[in-house]
């Protein structure tokens, strides 16, 4: 069963897993998302870990900062950024489920906050699906990342 829990050090070991290259065009590693929070000393990102049958297995950070601005005008929203799973997990709804999940997760730890905002790489076919059978939707917005466009998405809580 997939369940989400604000990230412990001591899960480190457990999200240590090794993206591919592919996957490193669209996201961050744990270690790397990680570097970036303290590296900002940033007190409104919040690092999630996300449960399969009680171990880690997938990670994301919830940043309430400036960088939501790019994808909305809500102060009341939150930005869902460098989400991974285990590699050796993928393929099992995992991240799907995490995504459906964080609703509640939110509505329980963030009660302000009334909308998710994320942005996916277009040439990120698989997760740009999973958001979209998560309930985020897609209304013709882009904006240049990194790796290429990416479609801004949204979901009201």
């Amino acid at each position: 069963m997939v369940h989400l829990e604000f990230f412990k050090p001591e899960e480190l070991a457990g999200l240590s897993y090794t993206l591919d290259e592919d996957q490193m065009r669209f996201t961050a590693t744990v270690q790397h998302a990680l570097m970036n929070i303290s590296k900002r000393d940033d007190s409104d990102a919040f690092p999630v870990t996300i449960f399969e049958e009680g171990s880690p297995a997938g990670f994301f950070v919830l940043d309430f900062g400036n960088d939501k601005f790019e994808l909305t005008d809500n102060k009341d929203s939150v930005l869902v950024r460098s989400l991974s799973v285990n590699p050796q997990l993928q393929g099992k709804g995992i991240g799907k489920t995490a995504m459906l999940k964080l609703d509640d997760f939110i509505r329980n730890h963030f009660k302000s906050c009334d909308e998710i905002v994320l942005a996916v790489n277009q040439k990120n076919d698989s997760a740009y699906h999973i958001y979209l059978k998560a309930g985020y939707l897609y209304e013709g917005k882009t904006r240049i990342g990194r790796s290429g466009p990416q479609y801004l998405m949204y979901k009201k809580l």
